[in-house]
């Protein structure tokens, strides 16, 4: 039987009628689709719907969240106005600080700099989760994470455009040699010259990394009548007029710019090197706003030198000072005053995705997803775990709780849990799985408060158990 069809533009055209409310035309409200779809859901809705229900951990402990490294202030006060309580600092923590601290403490957000070692974690009674307020997270250990049953959350996309703005910069600055004029005006050399210097227009940008960063930098560096060509280890639809290459070779050897987007893996580290870079053509420039290790920063220096390459910009760098205001030195890498005395290379203290508009986004969405999981056990974009969501218990289903169930991905788990809470009513259940660890989510009505600690402690005595938590 075929189904009916619904045109869009009739179905935004219907008026919305909500009980207690005059109809509204959505082609009224102006905005896009989404715009008016937010203003419908805005409208009070009280008596309309059933609210969803606040829940809490069953073992009436405050959560204490630690924020390191001047996240956004804005996450910082959505966590406080859920009642957790929040110590916040502008540093990063050494791992020994980290040892003597981390074990109070049941949530920790962190950027870059910051490292969650195995060390850590085993010294983590408490923690349940962990944010990372940046795109990657190579600076936590995420298989022990995962076996510890703490879910890490990250903003994979909230600062792409700053990246691609940044590099887009970079670009023109090396073109024009801007970044060394402007040192030459500071020490009080006027020195206006032609020479080595070109409009971007007609030039190619080659990119290494086609995802969200790599096809922003490419639409932007078309508007600029750049050509693209870029290369990725899958095959990509391209935007635009980009051109996917087959090889980092053939895009080494055709592009002006080359500009890398790549995540830290075994097989990145240091997928630029002497060989690399003696592929890229003559008078070339090299753009790292990746990570640190991507990069082999002596051969980089040595290309410099020798002239081949006509300048870079680098972000990021293998070992990077842990606070504003340390020192950038032969200390923290061997190559640092070298790098810093080479001409036509910009330097910047990883600051890629450091705007404001950035910095607020990535606060709002990992600080949304670290509640969500501590308020209702969402795992939604974690990077390490599975991915498990129920619909909310609403105010009405008072005698509800939630059941969080880490355990090990082993047969028989599930008929376990399942004759446990054979008494109770299973409303609503979920489970799934990744690699080694598996995640149960299950709403269960009828639980009356005395049975609640002896429910979560008998699911917790299975022999699968890593962690388990019961909401209510």
């Amino acid at each position: 039987m075929s189904q009916p069809y619904y045109s869009p533009s009739a179905v935004m055209a219907s008026p919305i009628n909500i009980p207690g409310h005059p109809s509204v035309s959505p082609t009224a409200l102006g905005g896009s689709l989404h715009d008016r779809i937010r203003h419908r859901d805005s409208l009070s809705f009280v008596g309309a719907i059933r609210q969803p229900k606040v829940l809490h951990p069953v073992e009436n402990e405050d959560l204490k969240l630690l924020i390191l490294e001047n996240i956004s202030q804005e996450a910082v006060r959505a966590f406080q106005a859920q009642g957790f309580h929040v110590d916040h600092s502008a540093k990063a923590m050494s791992e020994d600080e980290l040892v003597e601290k981390i074990g109070q403490y049941h949530a920790i957000g962190i950027r870059s700099k910051t490292k969650i070692t195995e060390r850590v974690i085993k010294a983590a009674h408490k923690l349940l989760v962990i944010g990372c307020f940046c795109i990657g997270t190579n600076q936590v250990d995420l298989l022990t994470a995962a076996k510890a049953g703490i879910p890490v959350f990250n903003s994979p996309f909230s600062n792409s455009r700053s990246v691609a703005e940044l590099v887009i910069s970079e670009v023109i600055a090396l073109s024009r040699q801007l970044f060394q004029r402007a040192h030459e005006m500071r020490s009080g050399l006027w020195n206006k010259q032609s020479k080595g210097c070109w409009e971007v227009r007609g030039k190619t940008l080659g990119i290494v990394g086609y995802g969200h960063i790599g096809a922003q930098l490419s639409v932007l560096a078309e508007a600029l009548a750049m050509r693209v060509i870029f290369y990725d280890v899958i095959p990509i639809m391209p935007l635009g007029s980009a051109r996917q290459v087959e090889t980092l070779a053939a895009l080494l050897g055709e592009a002006d710019f080359v500009s890398l987007h790549v995540p830290e893996l075994p097989e990145t580290i240091n997928m630029i090197s002497k060989e690399q870079l003696d592929l890229m053509k003559k008078g070339s420039y090299l753009i790292n706003n990746a990570r640190g290790r991507v990069v082999d920063i002596p051969a980089l220096i040595e290309a410099v030198q020798s002239k081949h390459l006509a300048g870079a910009a680098i972000d990021v760098y293998p070992m990077e000072p842990s606070a504003n205001g340390a020192p950038f030195d032969d200390q923290i890498n061997s190559w640092a005053s070298t790098l810093c005395q080479l001409p036509n290379v910009i330097l910047s203290p990883h600051i890629g995705g450091s705007t404001e508009e950035a910095q607020s986004m990535i606060g709002d969405e990992v600080s949304s997803a670290v509640s969500r999981y501590l308020n209702s056990g969402t795992t939604i974009g974690a990077v390490n775990f599975p991915e498990v969501d129920l619909r909310a218990i609403t105010s009405e289903q008072g005698d509800h709780i939630r059941i969080c169930h880490v355990h090990n991905n082993k047969p028989g788990v599930l008929r376990q849990v399942n004759e446990i809470l054979s008494p109770y009513n299973v409303e609503k259940q979920y489970s799934d799985s990744k690699g080694d660890i598996a995640y149960l989510l299950a709403d269960i009505a009828d639980v009356s408060s005395k049975d609640i600690n002896k429910l979560r402690e008998t699911i917790s005595h299975t022999s699968a158990n890593i962690l388990t938590r019961l909401l209510a």
